[in-house]
């Protein structure tokens, strides 16, 4: 009997659940798992975990604070790092945690709530080597994951849309990156007014197999992990990648699927092509950075999303004390 897509798929790349749910990891068995403040916020509000999200109100009004909103601001990151430890339990590889949205353009904030949710996990008997902390892909992103690698505090940078974001994070020795496949396609439908692109020809693709040569070409050792999926189209398009996180309904669909799947990226094909190296300082970033209107708009757009969610699951929070 012939394997299914995901099976011949984990032959070549490291399948991820992009999930907060873990009864869904449970089911999938990847070897890592990712949150961020939405997908968090969307399993905080289901019943079956009701009793997590008590637990974790309770653990932040013990340490004391006098308002209802410092409280429910120290709980999201508990919470977080509850459902972490209990991924933990499932996958045999690392967890993914985000560091608050709200911080992207601040390094020593965020360098702050990194070390906040490592200590967290470390007091819970969890290895920092099983962690990686979320980053948004800005230039005090980059700059704070800088200081972390050196700390041993390995991490994964989000919301990545361009070659200069990809560049930077590589530069600052970053664990893994996150390019946002499905975000990128989105972007440019609505700009172009097309309906459709055929997957080999899907922005996202093409974004992410530009970042995967470039990193191997240039021998960088930052993984590329692909993110963000509309179909799996796109995914069968990154066989080879580095890692892929998928969410469940895709990776459903993924062991559902039958046919041959082949590689499409290869680091040794990226070896031998002709790729310049890019200096990148924050000079170059930023410039690069105001030329790029899908990377511009989709940076604003995701930290303001994530920014939303951890706002309204603060409200959810606060209510429920």
């Amino acid at each position: 009997m012939s394997k299914n897509l995901l099976e011949q798929l984990k032959s070549m790349t490291v399948v991820v659940s992009d999930t907060g749910d873990f009864n869904s990891v449970e089911k999938f068995r990847p070897r890592d798992a990712t949150t961020n403040p939405s997908l968090i916020a969307a399993a905080a509000a289901m019943p079956a975990y009701a009793q997590l999200t008590d637990e974790a109100l309770a653990w932040a009004r013990a340490e004391g604070g006098a308002s209802k909103e410092a409280i429910a601001n120290r709980a999201v990151d508990r919470l977080a790092v509850e459902f972490g430890l209990r991924i933990l339990k499932i996958v045999p590889g690392r967890v993914s945690t985000e560091v608050d949205a709200r911080l992207s353009y601040d390094t020593q904030a965020s360098v702050d709530k990194a070390h906040t949710l490592i200590k967290m996990y470390e007091a819970a008997g969890a290895s920092r080597d099983r962690i990686l902390i979320k980053l948004a892909s800005t230039w005090e992103g980059a700059r704070a994951a800088e200081i972390l690698e050196k700390e041993g505090i390995h991490c994964n940078m989000t919301l990545l849309f361009g070659m200069h974001q990809a560049i930077a994070c590589a530069d600052a020795k970053a664990t893994l990156i996150s390019p946002f496949v499905g975000r990128i396609l989105d972007w440019y439908k609505k700009d172009t007014g097309r309906e459709s692109y055929p997957s080999s020809e899907d922005p996202g693709v093409v974004s992410v197999t530009k970042i995967f040569n470039y990193y191997k070409h240039h021998d960088v050792k930052t993984e590329v992990m692909g993110a963000s999926f509309r179909n799996i189209g796109e995914i069968t398009e990154l066989a080879g990648c580095d890692l892929l996180t998928i969410a469940p309904n895709l990776l459903a669909e993924l062991e559902a699927a039958t046919g041959d799947l082949p590689r499409k990226l290869d680091a040794a094909k990226a070896k031998a092509m002709d790729i310049p190296h890019v200096k990148m300082d924050e000079a170059t970033f930023r410039a690069m950075h105001e030329q790029d209107r899908m990377a511009k708009d989709k940076l604003h757009e995701g930290i303001e999303g994530f920014s939303k969610a951890l706002v309204a699951l603060e409200k959810q929070l606060v209510e429920r004390l």
